[in-house]
């Protein structure tokens, strides 16, 4: 365990967010290492897969209704020095992970198809994704659990473990996917599907390596099997906490979902272009995303023990951090997005569509910093209803204008990338605005509580 209650709120922060950024980038790197094979077999297969990849925001927003709820209430208790309760709240958080594992690998198998189907009206796009979701259904349930205790440990202020572990599965991925999906040295490609079974084996490597370091080396919180009978309140609690937080990420889905339906009558090459780019973009969004993720393990634990001041540092630190490396990758973006996305595929109309995506996405970039900083901090606090909000009115505004567009005569793709700002810039204005009543409301509350003030 790791105090984040005392000493510089940059040096945690940063201290944090190095290892948490290194983990989320390996994880990202399953979906780039596969897309990279996957593309030599060309448009159609990748189309196929990038299609499928949108499920994962769904596995994401599931397995994040666990990871936040834990990393909250377990920084909570490390705060206020319980650490009988943030030991309960993990057994119970691991408890609703092999549930959530088991619905999601038997969904997966039963809906594949209809989900593809609905995505596109190519058979080969839709056969190739569905293989590659059902290969990768095991390894989506698993993740949950991965999720978990990764979320756990974050909670105590400790993220190397995790880091390893999410790295080591990214080499098993990189040295199974050309066998798998290529079929080097064994002559026996199995193209998509291979890239869902490498994905699979990759996870399980690293469930067996961090649940290896449970229970060896972990002695804050551990697994006790009294535990794991599901508690009413404490569930309620994580839930609280946890829907509304998976519950932006299923809205991302539905969003990702709109521009495929828009995209479709455009063909595989349109599809697959904006597949690459979007994924090329999550990966750009790394920085941020680690800096948004050790977010609510220091401002939570200081929250938990009444640090008003140092709750409000964490807020601004953040933010600063984040706005300012977006607006650098905003520049990569405009200088040479053809290049990010030749280094995947080399099919033009793929680069084109891909490379026009990126130069005009970029100037959310920005805006999504302040998203990003503004969610961690909603985690911190304890209420994330406010994200929800301010997720679900992006997607209003983007939705019902892209569609209405998609319908008028001589509509092009660029006309939904520019709502696609618009929107996002709306969402953010609109979380800071959140963020900022939110502090106005708790810390003093909190401060009365625990009877501390800033130091």
């Amino acid at each position: 365990m790791r105090d984040l209650t005392q000493g510089s709120v940059l040096r945690h922060i940063v201290a944090m967010a190095l290892p948490i950024g290194a983990s989320i980038l390996v994880q990202t790197l399953y979906y780039l290492v596969d897309i990279y094979f996957v593309a030599g077999l060309g448009a159609v297969a990748l189309a196929g897969v990038s299609a499928a990849g949108n499920a994962m925001f769904v596995i994401i927003g599931l397995s994040q209704m666990l990871s936040v709820g834990a990393v909250t209430l377990i920084a909570h208790a490390v705060g206020r020095k319980e650490r009988a309760q943030a030991n309960l709240v993990f057994n119970q958080a691991m408890s609703l992970a092999v549930l959530c594992g088991t619905a999601t690998f038997l969904g997966i198998m039963l809906l594949a198809p209809a989900y593809l189907q609905s995505l596109s009206d190519d058979p080969e796009v839709v056969a190739a994704g569905v293989a590659y979701l059902r290969w990768f259904a095991p390894g989506m349930a698993l993740q949950y659990a991965l999720v978990v205790m990764g979320a756990a440990l974050r909670g105590t202020g400790v993220v190397k473990p995790a880091m390893l572990a999410q790295m080591f599965t990214v080499l098993v991925n990189i040295v199974l996917a050309p066998v798998l999906i290529a079929g080097w040295g064994t002559g026996w490609p199995l193209g998509a599907a291979g890239a869902g079974l490498a994905s699979t084996l990759a996870v399980f490597a690293g469930v067996v390596l961090i649940t290896r370091y449970f229970l060896k080396l972990e002695r804050y919180v551990g697994f006790d099997a009294k535990l794991f009978r599901l508690r009413a309140s404490v569930c309620k609690s994580l839930l609280a906490i946890g829907v509304p937080a998976g519950g932006e990420f299923l809205f991302l889905f539905v969003f990702i979902a709109v521009i495929y339906f828009v995209v479709n009558p455009f063909g595989a090459a349109a599809q697959a272009g904006f597949g690459l780019g979007s994924r090329i973009m999550q990966s750009i969004f790394l920085p941020a995303m680690a800096i948004s993720f050790a977010l609510p393990a220091i401002a939570g634990q200081n929250f938990g023990a009444g640090r008003v001041q140092r709750v409000r540092d964490s807020w601004r630190v953040a933010l600063r951090l984040e706005v300012a490396i977006m607006l650098l990758l905003t520049l990569v973006c405009q200088i040479s997005p053809e290049w990010l996305i030749a280094c995947f595929s080399d099919e033009a109309p793929v680069v084109a569509v891909g490379a026009q995506f990126l130069r005009i996405i970029s100037w959310n970039f920005a805006a999504m910093g302040v998203v990003f900083a503004s969610s961690g901090m909603f985690q911190a606090l304890g209420n994330t209803w406010p994200g929800l909000f301010s997720m679900g009115l992006r997607l209003l505004t983007f939705a019902l204008p892209s569609l209405w567009l998609a319908q008028r005569p001589g509509f092009e793709l660029v006309e939904v990338w520019y709502v696609s700002v618009a929107s996002v810039l709306l969402q953010a204005v609109t979380s800071y605005g959140l963020v900022r009543r939110e502090l106005a409301r708790r810390l003093p509350a909190q401060t009365a509580g625990h009877g501390a003030s800033a130091p």
